[in-house]
C-alpha cells in the first residue's frame, strides 16, 4: 500500500521537511558575486548556471535540456555537488581546472608526479584516493639525498602587482632555491620539486633547499575563479615536515606509511581551519602490517598524564585507511577488522576480487574516498536522484529523474584531461555514477509501516519479507536499467566509449539536506533529531540562521581553560559555531511510525538492505556506513565473511560504533529527540524567526568572503562524527 504524505508548506524550491536546506545551500553551493556583485546566487540562478554549463559541454538537445531543467529545479535529480559549485563558470571551462567538477578521484602512487597531482586535486576540492600497495610504491626510486630546508621571505611580502604566479627553481651545485609561485600550480610545483630533489642523482651530497614564500598571497585574500579565500597558514610547515619524512628513508625506498604521510602533509595545507573533513582514502595491501597499525596509539599520554596526538602522525587523520584483500580473508581477519573499526573507525576490509570482476580488469579496484566508485586513476563523475521527492506510483516521473541524472554524468565524459594517466583511464574505462538518496523514505511511502515493522524484526525471509524484497528489487532493477540505457545511447550518439558500469550510491550527506532525504540507502538517525551544522564564528550564513530562528552553540572544539565546553557562541574564545536545526523526517507522522525505534535497527538488517542495493542497483560499489553495537560484532564479521566466501557481491563497507553505545560525544551532528521535544523546539524557532526570506537576511551580513569554497570531496556520516579521543 502506498502511504499518503501530509501536505506541507514549501520553502521556495525546497520542501518544508528540509529545514536545513537554506543554510546548506547558501554555505555550500551558492557562489557570491556570480550574478550580482556582493550577493549569493539563488537556487534558480544556480540552476541557470549549471544547466548552461551542461548544455554547452554536452551538446544537449532541446528535449534533453528541458528534462534536466525541470528535474533540477524540482530538486528531483541533481548533478554532482562539485558541479553545483563550479559548473558553468569560466573557471570550470579551462582544461587545467576540469578536475574541479568532480567530487573524488583515485590515483595509483607510482611516481613523484602522483603526489603533486593529488595536492592539485585537493586544492580544487576533489577528494583523493591513493593506492599504496607495494607493486605501485616500489616504482618510486630510492631516497639518495638528505634535504636541509631553510625558509626565506614572509608570506605576502611581495606587493600584489609584483607577485609571480609560477614557481621558480634555481640550482647551484648542491644549493637549491624554490621561490613558490602565487597560484595553485605554484604550490604544487614547489611540493613536487622538493620530493624530486630527494632522488635526483645530479647532487653529490646533502642538498640545501631554501623555500621562498614572499610571493604567496596572505590568508584572507580572495581566490578569483574558484571562490573562497587563500589560507596558507600551514604552507610554511609543509617543506620541513616532508624533508624530515624523506630523510628518515635515506638509502632505501619509502614504505607505505611514509608515502601516506607525504600525501597527508600536503592535504593538511589544503584543509582550512581545524574541521576534520575526511576527503581521503588510502588503500594498503592486507599483508602490510606497518600500515595496519599506522594509526594505533595515535593519542599518547605524557608523564603528567595529559593526552596529546603524536605530532609526527597527526596528519594521518586526514584520510580513511582500507586494507585490500586480493585473496579471500579468513573469518579471523573479518573479526579483527570489525573489532578494530568498532574501537577506532579504521581497518575496513575491501575484497578486490569482486571489484575486479565488476570493473572487468585486474587493476581497476581503486576506490574514491567515499568508496562508491571503482577504477584506476579515475575521476568520480556523479549525479544523484532524490527519491524522497518522487511518488512511488509515478513510474514516469522516476524514469525522468534517472534519465536526467544519467544525462548529467554522460555529459562530463566530453572532458579531456591534460594529465596523461587520467586521460588514458577515461578512454579505456570511462567512469560515471548515477546515485540516489532517500531510498529508505521512498520505501516507507511505497510499502507503509509494515515495512518498518519488518525492519524492526531484522528483515527476516518470511513470506511477507520475501514479498518486500521482490518489490524492492523491482524498483532497483528498473532504475539501474534506465541509467545504463540512457548513458549508452548518449555515448553512442556522441562517439564516446560506453562505460560498463554506471550506477552507484554515494553517501549524500550534504545534498540530502536540500530535500530532507535520509542519506543514500541508509535509514535516518531517528524520526526526529537535532541536526547540527558547523560554521566558522560570525559566518554570514550562520548569522542569517540566527535571524531565521535557529539557535547557535559553540562547537565541540571550543573549550575553556578547564576543558569544559563553552556555552556562549559570542565568547571571545569561541572559533566555530554549530547551527542547531530540529528536523522531522517526512513520514514521521504516518500512523504507527512513532512506534518504531529506527535508531535500534540491527546491523544485520542494515547489512541485508545494503546488499539488496549492492546486488540489484549498484554496478560500482555502494557507499555504506553500517552502525552497530558491541554484542553484534562477531555476527557482523561472520556475515561479511560469508558474503565474500559465497561471492554475493560485497566489495567494501565502513563500520561505525553506534554513538550511544561507545562514542559519548556532546553536540553531535545528530541528536535523536522525541515528538514533544521536536514540537517545542520547532515552536521556539518560529517564535524567534524575524524573517521568512533567508536570502534577504543573508544579504545583510554577506560583506566578506567565506574561507571554504564549495562542498567537500567526501561528506559521509562516518566523516561527520568526531574521532574517538581518550577519556
Amino acid at each position: 500500500m502506498v502511504q499518503e504524505l501530509p501536505r506541507t508548506r514549501s520553502q521556495g524550491p525546497f520542501p518544508e521537511a528540509a529545514p536545513a536546506a537554506f543554510p546548506v545551500f547558501y554555505r555550500t553551493y551558492s557562489r557570491r558575486g556570480e550574478v550580482v556583485e556582493g550577493q549569493r546566487e539563488t537556487w534558480d540562478q544556480v540552476c541557470d548556471r549549471t544547466l548552461a554549463g551542461l548544455v554547452e559541454l554536452g551538446n544537449l538537445t532541446d528535449e534533453e535540456t528541458a528534462l534536466l531543467n525541470r528535474m533540477q529545479r524540482q530538486v528531483k535529480a541533481l548533478p554532482s555537488g562539485r558541479w553545483l559549485w563550479v559548473g558553468g563558470t569560466d573557471w570550470s571551462k579551462q582544461p587545467e581546472n576540469f578536475s574541479g567538477a568532480y567530487n573524488c578521484t583515485s590515483t595509483d602512487v607510482v611516481d613523484w608526479r602522483a603526489f603533486g597531482l593529488m595536492m592539485d586535486l585537493a586544492m580544487m576540492g576533489c577528494g583523493t584516493g591513493a593506492i599504496l600497495e607495494p607493486k605501485y610504491i616500489n616504482q618510486i626510486p630510492v631516497i639518495r639525498n638528505r634535504l636541509i630546508v631553510t625558509m626565506a621571505g614572509d608570506i605576502g611580502e611581495t606587493p600584489v602587482a609584483d607577485r609571480r604566479e609560477v614557481t621558480e627553481i634555481t640550482i647551484e651545485g648542491n644549493q637549491v632555491t624554490i621561490r613558490v609561485g602565487d597560484s595553485r600550480q605554484g604550490w604544487v610545483k614547489s611540493y613536487e620539486t622538493l620530493l624530486e630533489l630527494s632522488t635526483d642523482d645530479r647532487f653529490t651530497g646533502d642538498v640545501s633547499v631554501t623555500i621562498d614564500l614572499r610571493d604567496v598571497r596572505p590568508a584572507g585574500e580572495k581566490l578569483k575563479g574558484f571562490g573562497g579565500v587563500a589560507n596558507p597558514v600551514r604552507l610554511s610547515l609543509l617543506y620541513d615536515r616532508c624533508a624530515s619524512i624523506l630523510n628518515k628513508a635515506l638509502r632505501r625506498q619509502l614504505n607505505s606509511v611514509e608515502c601516506c604521510l607525504l600525501i597527508d602533509e600536503a592535504a593538511a595545507c589544503v584543509v582550512a581551519g581545524n574541521i576534520r573533513r575526511s576527503a581521503g582514502m588510502r588503500q594498503f595491501d592486507s599483508n602490510d602490517e606497518l600500515a595496519a597499525s599506522a594509526k594505533d596509539n595515535l593519542w599518547q599520554q605524557d608523564a603528567e598524564g595529559n593526552w596529546r596526538i603524536d605530532p609526527e602522525r597527526d596528519v594521518l587523520r586526514m584520510a580513511n585507511h582500507t586494507r585490500v584483500f586480493h585473496t579471500k580473508p579468513s573469518l579471523q581477519d573479518c573479526v579483527d577488522s570489525v573489532r578494530k573499526q568498532f574501537y577506532s573507525g579504521e581497518g575496513a576490509i575491501q575484497w578486490a576480487g569482486e571489484a575486479k570482476r565488476r570493473a572487468g580488469a585486474d587493476d581497476r579496484y581503486g576506490l574514491n574516498p567515499c568508496g562508491e566508485i571503482l577504477g584506476a586513476n579515475f575521476h568520480c563523475n556523479l549525479a544523484e536522484v532524490h527519491l524522497n521527492q518522487l511518488d512511488p506510483k509515478n513510474l514516469k516521473d522516476q524514469e525522468d529523474a534517472f534519465t536526467a541524472a544519467a544525462l548529467s554524468v554522460a555529459v562530463l565524459l566530453n572532458h579531456q584531461f591534460q594529465e596523461p594517466r587520467y586521460q588514458k583511464s577515461r578512454l579505456e574505462d570511462p567512469i560515471v555514477g548515477v546515485s540516489f538518496t532517500g531510498l529508505f523514505d521512498f520505501f516507507v511511502i511505497a510499502f507503509g509501516v509494515e515495512w518498518l515493522r519488518w525492519w524492526e524484526a531484522g528483515r527476516p525471509n518470511t513470506m511477507q519479507g520475501l514479498d518486500f524484497k521482490a518489490k524492492e528489487q523491482e524498483y532497483l532493477t528498473r532504475w539501474k536499467d534506465t541509467v545504463h540505457r540512457v548513458v549508452g545511447e548518449y555515448c553512442d550518439r556522441h562517439g564516446l566509449v560506453r562505460p560498463n558500469r554506471c550506477t552507484t550510491v554515494q553517501p549524500a550527506g550534504t545534498k540530502s539536506l536540500l530535500t530532507g532525504a535520509s542519506p543514500g540507502w541508509h535509514p535516518p538517525k531517528a524520526q526526529r533529531f537535532i541536526r547540527r551544522i558547523t560554521f566558522r564564528k560570525n559566518d554570514p550564513v550562520a548569522m542569517a540562521c540566527i535571524d531565521y530562528g535557529y539557535s547557535i552553540v559553540p562547537s565541540q572544539s571550543d573549550k575553556d581553560e578547564n576543558g569544559g565546553l563553552l556555552n556562549d557562541p559570542f565568547d571571545p574564545r569561541c572559533t566555530e559555531w554549530l547551527v542547531e536545526i530540529p528536523v522531522e523526517v517526512p513520514w514521521a507522522n504516518v500512523p504507527g511510525a512513532d512506534e518504531i525505534a529506527i535508531e535500534k535497527f540491527s546491523a544485520a538488517a542494515q547489512f541485508d538492505f545494503y546488499m539488496q542495493v549492492q546486488k540489484h542497483y549498484t554496478t560500482h560499489n555502494t557507499s555504506a556506513t553500517i552502525e552497530f553495537r558491541e554484542p553484534e560484532l562477531e555476527d557482523l564479521a561472520e556475515r561479511i565473511y560469508q558474503t565474500i566466501q559465497n561471492d554475493e557481491g560485497y566489495i567494501s563497507a565502513a563500520l561505525l560504533a553506534r554513538f550511544d553505545d561507545l562514542q559519548t560525544f556532546p553536540r553531535l551532528p545528530f541528536e535523536p529527540i522525541d515528538k514533544v521535544t521536536f514540537e517545542a523546539l520547532k515552536q521556539q524557532v518560529e517564535a524567534r524567526r524575524g524573517t521568512e526570506n533567508f536570502h534577504a537576511a543573508l544579504s545583510r551580513y554577506d560583506a566578506g568572503e567565506v574561507i571554504e569554497a564549495g562542498p567537500a570531496g567526501c561528506d559521509s556520516d562516518k566523516c561527520m562524527m568526531p574521532e574517538k579521543k581518550p577519556d
